[in-house]
Formats: C-alpha cells, sequence, structure tokens
C-alpha cells in the first residue's frame, strides 16, 4: 500500500514532541503563543487518550532555552520522561531514537520549535530510517515567516507528510461511534468539538429517525470552524 494511503491507527503512531520550552516560545512569530500552547498540549491530551506513545525532548533545558512549558509537562503521561539533550537533530540522540524504536511503531507525528529544526530534521532523518513521518504544522512555531516556508518546503520535498495535529487526531480515531470519541474531542478543544457534544446530548440524537444519531458525528465536524 503506497504509504501516503496507509491510515494512522492507535497501532501504528506514536507522537515526538520537541523543544516546547520556555525560551523558545518568546521567539515564536508564526503562530500566537496562545495557539500553540493550545494546540500542542492538545496533541498531548488525545495521543494519550488514544493510547499513542508520546515522547517529549527539551536542548537544554537549565540553560539557554528554559523547561518544557508547564501546560505541556501537564498533560504528558503520568511518569513520562523528558529527554533533555544537547543535539539539534533529536533523532540523532541515541536516548531519543531508542525511545521511539522501542515504540514498534512505524509512523511518527512530530510536532516542535522550531519547524525548520527541531521538526524538519528529524522528520527527514525519520523518514530516512524507513518510518513514515508526519509534522503536525500548528502545534509547531518558528521565529517568522521565510523559516516556515523553507522548513515546510524541505519537508514536503524529502517525503515527510505535513498536517494539523487535530485532523491527525480524528484519523487514529477513526470512528466517530467509537467510545473514547467524545472524549477525545473534547481533548482536541475545538469549536466543532462542541457540536459534537451536543449532537450527542441533544433529544434529536435519541432518535434514529431523525438521522442525527451519535454516528453522524462528522457532519457536526464539517458545520465547525477550526481554530487557527
Amino acid at each position: 500500500m503506497y504509504e501516503f494511503h496507509e491510515p494512522l491507527t492507535r497501532d501504528n503512531a506514536a507522537v515526538l514532541l520537541v523543544d516546547h520550552q520556555i525560551g523558545l516560545f518568546t521567539g515564536v512569530r508564526d503562530i500566537t503563543v496562545q495557539d500553540l500552547k493550545h494546540n500542542v498540549t492538545a496533541l498531548a491530551r488525545a495521543s494519550t487518550l488514544l493510547g499513542l506513545p508520546v515522547i517529549a525532548t527539551t536542548t537544554a533545558a537549565d540553560g539557554m532555552w528554559g523547561p518544557l512549558i508547564p501546560e505541556l509537562a501537564a498533560a504528558l503521561p503520568a511518569g513520562g520522561q523528558v529527554i533533555d539533550r544537547s543535539v539539534v537533530n533529536a533523532w540523532n540522540d541515541e536516548r531519543v531514537r531508542a525511545a521511539i524504536e522501542a515504540t514498534g511503531r512505524k509512523k511518527i507525528i512530530i510536532a516542535g520549535v522550531s519547524i525548520e529544526v527541531c521538526v524538519a530534521l528529524p522528520a527527514l532523518a525519520i523518514t530516512g530510517a524507513g518510518l513514515d513521518a508526519y509534522a503536525a504544522v500548528d502545534a509547531s512555531g518558528t521565529f517568522w515567516g521565510t523559516k516556515r516556508e523553507t522548513g515546510l518546503l524541505r519537508m514536503q520535498q524529502g517525503g515527510v507528510i505535513v498536517s494539523d495535529y487535530a485532523a491527525l487526531m480524528v484519523e487514529a480515531l477513526a470512528d466517530n461511534a467509537d467510545p473514547i470519541a467524545n472524549d477525545v474531542y473534547a481533548a482536541l478543544d475545538m469549536p466543532f468539538a462542541t457540536l459534537v457534544g451536543q449532537l450527542a446530548a441533544s433529544p434529536h440524537a435519541s432518535h434514529p429517525e431523525n438521522g442525527a444519531t451519535r454516528s453522524n458525528g462528522e457532519h457536526a465536524l464539517r458545520r465547525g470552524t477550526p481554530r487557527t
């Protein structure tokens, strides 16, 4: 099967979060800090609900770039280790690479600060190692427009699959009738998730003849306006 057409699932995907650190966030200009915090935290929470392994790493956390943002630190799975490293490309750190390989997953969703370095370099290396790399662009950030544009172009040229955090999680969820669907949408914290919850809770949803059962949540998604 052509790799772009092989869906993300709860069994084949893992998440790598690179350098979402306080110091680096002060320089982000291509997305608001508020939105970036929201999106990466939502990605971590939804991934945990879906059972996807989440690996977080920082650079020089005790020095120039500071610790992980507290919102993300609180959203990581209990007992999860944050790997602090010195090498620029996270894939070149033996501990990070071993943690990814230990998951046994072949599709790696990556988000980081900055896009052109902390996302692009490990994503390209992971692709070169025979795995499939997915860049969650809106859970990532960088310091000005040119860096964003060139980072995205380089990843696309190298075979990295570019997407947004919510689309990747919904793909892994796969079925809106799944018992955890409401929790996943709540974790994603998108406006359309509210619509799904309202649909599920409404009296209209309890009457299949009205064509608005919980399994029709996708129709609500199409009416929503995603957060940017």
